[in-house]
């Protein structure tokens, strides 16, 4: 698998120097990089994505905490009064107790699985924003390569990610 990579990027690599030479004995060759974690981490559009999930996800998020809440005050109880108490009520609220933890942990996982359905989808409807603004960037700008993921290092001329940046911000 790692040698596969590696003859990946070494044919890519040779790819890349061969039309890079056969282009630039016919001209001008205008070469970009992209830093698109970067960008899908600070662009306005992904702190506004953040905030429309956090906000969506936020009273299921405290509806679970005042069960966890409910749940510990319920524990406590049987802990403290367990002596006290008859046996068909100990055992009822033992009953009661796995039943809750039972929900809690369905409760759960399920908000997680809708969380990250939620997050891929705003992910994803970011991604081919930055995607579109990238290439309009580069049409307008007339770069002949655009490069993002896999490059081990990008000089500040021909870095364009603050650019995307900044239209992304327009």
């Amino acid at each position: 698998m790692m040698k596969s990579k590696w003859i990946q990027f070494l044919f890519g690599a040779l790819a890349v120097a061969s039309f890079g030479t056969c282009y630039a004995q016919s001209g001008d060759f205008k070469v970009g990089f992209v830093d698109v974690p970067k960008i899908l981490e600070v662009a306005p559009q992904a702190d506004a994505a953040r905030k429309r999930i956090e906000k969506e996800f936020s009273p299921k998020d405290r509806q679970l905490v005042g069960q966890q809440k409910e749940l510990r005050r319920t524990e406590d109880k049987l802990i403290r009064d367990r002596d006290v108490m008859a046996a068909s009520e100990r055992v009822k609220l033992e009953r009661k107790i796995r039943g809750m933890k039972r929900d809690i942990r369905r409760q759960q996982e399920e908000f997680r699985e809708d969380l990250n359905i939620r997050r891929n989808q705003e992910l994803g409807k970011l991604q081919r924003k930055v995607i579109l603004t990238i290439r309009e960037l580069a049409k307008a700008e007339n770069y002949d390569l655009i490069i993002s993921d896999g490059v081990l290092y990008a000089g500040s001329r021909v870095d364009i990610t603050e650019k995307v940046l900044s239209k992304l911000k327009r």
